[in-house]
């Protein structure tokens, strides 16, 4: 598509979401020259033909930098938008050095197996261009057994995944001796994505990879590549706690790019309710797709994924011009790989016109040249965001991105102001590689790997006297216990099996269930789902939704991991509801600020999914519930407790009121915050649990509490504590600024609606505030 066309689609777009005034604000950001640099002088003359034969003669200047620096046995950290060539940043170096080592190897990491392929592709298209004889493997849980063997010995570059890594080849380092021993550097793209609990997780794999490379006598160079956050560096460095450099200067060129934010109409003007955001983007990514233009929809879960493939197909339904011709495909986790690597070779190809996704297609899977980008509600970061948009125009020339706000008070806080959405800058990622949960099983796994000496420890820093003294402490824990045994000054792994199998490092189990489809006497696999999950979405009589047909769960076992499912044909969805209960079990620091405290400690928290509803399709009307007979789910987390002294304003104000009336609205009051953290927090909304209590039974008095939602914690509640002053502001000026009467799902909620209610939860936020500047 042409930029005249381009642009003249786009100004029809934004006319016609201001004649149904839902257009919050559009803006159109420039296109950027390119600074191009020369070629290295020492790049072999092969590379340099391979390079040619792809029409690339010159570098941008920040690919160069990284050439000279991983060549310099550099670790380093590149920080660059989408699109701007940053597997060149590592690709290069790579092969140079293993042009001029015969021996040498290299092993990269991508968060997914999709990634991974995608990569070998990239890598293949190099070498195809030239007189390259580098043996790239792809090793994950799809490589077939022979292939396997032949990357052990042969393979140069080993393309692989953490959780490959963490199962399958560092258990079994005795089979990759040549590899460990020639190991040269170490590539872990979209380091943005290993935060939380995931990249707590990935910081104790890479350390047990050090660990054993040490031992096979080779010191691999790490290069990091990462999207834009606030801390590339720290969290590098947090990772594999060594110097890392970091390349932020951004050298590639970007075509123009138009945003709109769009912010659904108001249905019903009481209540404050606005139209769906999932039905708004669907209505969008339709107008687009009819104008001829190829389109990405990111949605926030499974089931909507699911639910908008559906919708758009139902509505782009012709059998007498073959649906228009055009195709849309939802693509999610829980796909089998032969399913999403058709979907993405369909949107390389153009065979696919759109696709429904969720976060999955955010990271740099090449998919080709979509021209628009449609993202409901806010992804839960200013990286994400930025991601999502730039997975249109990725080459050049004019692209779209289209903002649809959801109901929610972040997202509306955006809508109302877009010079600090567009101004913000990225936000920070945490990981805690010293979770107690953590740590203790990834120990265990080094120790099945090696043995650990008296006083090693589980770090790649030997001065770290804090992992020193906690894997000392975690050793005595394991010998208790039969795990490991103490002889000869060192600690062996005595227990039975590899603890590795029962670890998962993106859950809190490994416990997947396996979806499997018994219509009409059928047994086929068709996908599988995390044990939290299953129970939450595969309970009894659940609809479930998998490519755009429907199944209803006819039987979930548990105990087998195994869920029984059939086609129906059922006019409704289901959404379970959870109960949760709260014990207080320590208290690390407590900060006074007047009339209330702010404490973090450790709490346990019991879920219990009860009920669900029946949801209509399309309209969402709620046509029944049901009863769910599943045992409850335990977690012993981190939290952060704001407790409001009863002789305090705040509190005061609370016991002034009906029992009931107090309790919705300091419950109104704690989820306003919660939906505005992510704006301060690098996390995700569902990564931040809340409870609220009139009469806590622990305290005696009012308290909100915000956790994690990971065992053990993962930093998020640590982090939200310097940033909860402001994460209130937030909150006083989203409430404040409200149209809504008497409270709306985009403030405090419908449950306590009345115009009294919203001005006593704003009273109260200005009181917490006051109180925390104290």
């Amino acid at each position: 598509m042409n930029h005249e066309t381009a642009n003249a689609i786009c100004d029809e777009l934004a006319s016609w979401l201001a004649e149904q005034r839902e257009l919050a604000w559009s803006t159109r950001l420039p296109s950027r020259a390119p600074d191009f640099v020369p070629l290295p002088e020492d790049l072999s003359p092969v590379l340099v033909q391979a390079l040619d034969a792809r029409g690339i003669r010159a570098l941008y200047s920040h690919q160069k930098r990284a050439y000279e620096l991983a060549r310099a046995s550099r670790d380093l950290v590149v920080v660059t938008p989408t699109a701007s060539g940053k597997s060149l940043c590592y690709n290069l170096p790579v092969l140079q050095t293993l042009l001029e080592e015969p021996e040498g190897r290299a092993l990269y990491l991508f968060p997914t197996k999709a990634l991974s392929q995608d990569q070998q592709s990239a890598l293949n298209e190099v070498l195809l261009g030239g007189d390259i004889g580098v043996a790239i493997n792809t090793y994950d849980g799809d490589t077939p057994a022979d292939i396997r063997t032949k990357a052990r010995t042969s393979g140069r570059i080993i393309i692989s995944n953490p959780d490959m890594l963490h199962a399958g080849i560092l258990p079994n380092h005795t089979k990759w001796i040549k590899f460990f021993s020639n190991l040269r550097y170490v590539v872990v793209d979209e380091l943005h994505a290993y935060r939380g609990v995931f990249g707590s997780h990935v910081a104790s794999v890479l350390r047990r990879l050090i660990r054993i490379a040490k031992f096979y006598g080779s010191s691999p160079v790490f290069i990091f590549s990462s999207a834009t956050i606030a801390n590339p560096r720290e969290l590098a460095e947090r990772s594999i706690e060594r110097d890392v450099a970091l390349i932020e200067e951004n050298g590639a060129g970007s075509g123009e790019k138009i945003v709109l934010c769009v912010n659904p109409p108001i249905v019903d003007a009481v209540q404050g309710i606005r139209r769906s955001s999932s039905l708004e983007a669907e209505s969008v990514m339709l107008w687009l797709l009819r104008k001829g233009v190829r389109t990405i929809l990111f949605s926030r879960s499974r089931l909507q994924v699911e639910l908008l493939a559906k919708y758009l197909n139902q509505k782009l339904e012709n059998p007498y011009n073959r649906d228009f011709g055009l195709v849309v495909k939802p693509y999610r986790s829980g796909l089998l790989p032969s399913e999403r690597r058709a979907i993405e070779r369909g949107l390389r190809d153009g065979q696919i016109h759109g696709v429904v996704s969720t976060n999955a297609l955010e990271l740099g899977i090449d998919i080709g040249g979509l021209d628009a980008a449609v993202i409901t509600g806010y992804p839960g970061s200013i990286a994400s965001f930025w991601q999502q948009a730039g997975r249109a125009g990725r080459t050049s020339g004019l692209s779209l991105a289209v903002y649809v706000a959801s109901a929610s008070p972040l997202d509306q806080y955006f809508a109302a102001h877009p010079e600090y959405f567009l101004s913000r800058s990225a936000e920070q990622a945490h990981i805690d590689a010293y979770n107690p949960y953590i740590f203790t099983d990834h120990l265990k796994c080094a120790a099945f790997e090696l043995p650990f000496a008296e006083g090693e420890a589980f770090s790649p820093d030997p001065s770290n006297h804090k992992a020193a003294q906690l894997t000392q402490e975690a050793l005595e824990y394991l010998e208790e216990e039969g795990i490991v045994r103490h002889t000869a000054g060192r600690y062996f792994w005595s227990a039975e099996g590899y603890p590795g199998e029962k670890i998962s490092l993106r859950t809190a189990t490994t416990e997947n269930v396996v979806i499997v489809d018994v219509t009409k006497g059928r047994h086929d696999v068709i996908g599988e789902m995390d044990r939290p999950s299953a129970k939450e979405l595969l309970f009894e009589n659940a609809v479930y939704l998998h490519l755009g047909i429907q199944y209803q769960v006819r039987r979930l076992d548990l105990e087998k991991r195994l869920c029984l499912v059939e086609q129906s044909d059922a006019d409704y969805w289901t959404d379970s509801i959870v109960k949760r209960d709260i014990e207080v079990l320590s208290q690390d620091s407590s900060e006074p600020h007047g009339q209330l405290r702010v404490i973090l400690g450790d709490i346990l928290v019991r879920g219990q999914v009860e009920k669900y509803k029946k949801l209509r399709f399309n309209t969402n009307e709620n046509v029944g519930y049901g009863e769910i007979w599943l045992p409850p789910e335990e977690m012993q987390t981190r939290s952060l407790i704001v407790v409001l002294a009863p002789e305090g304003q705040s509190g005061g104000l609370l016991r002034s009121l009906a029992p009931e009336k107090a309790d919705g609205i300091l419950h109104g009051v704690t989820n306003l915050i919660r939906q505005l953290a992510p704006a301060r927090v690098l996390c995700d909304i569902h990564d931040i649990g809340i409870a609220s209590r009139v009469r806590d039974l622990f305290f005696t008095s009012p308290s909100m509490y915000f956790y994690d939602m990971y065992p053990g914690g993962t930093g998020i509640v640590e982090a939200l504590l310097p940033n909860l002053k402001e994460t209130v502001a937030s909150a006083i000026e989203r409430l404040a600024g409200c149209p809504c009467g008497g409270g709306c799902p985009s403030c405090i909620g419908v449950e306590i609606a009345s115009a009294e209610n919203k001005a006593l939860a704003l009273e109260l936020l200005r009181l917490l505030y006051s109180a925390l500047e104290s």
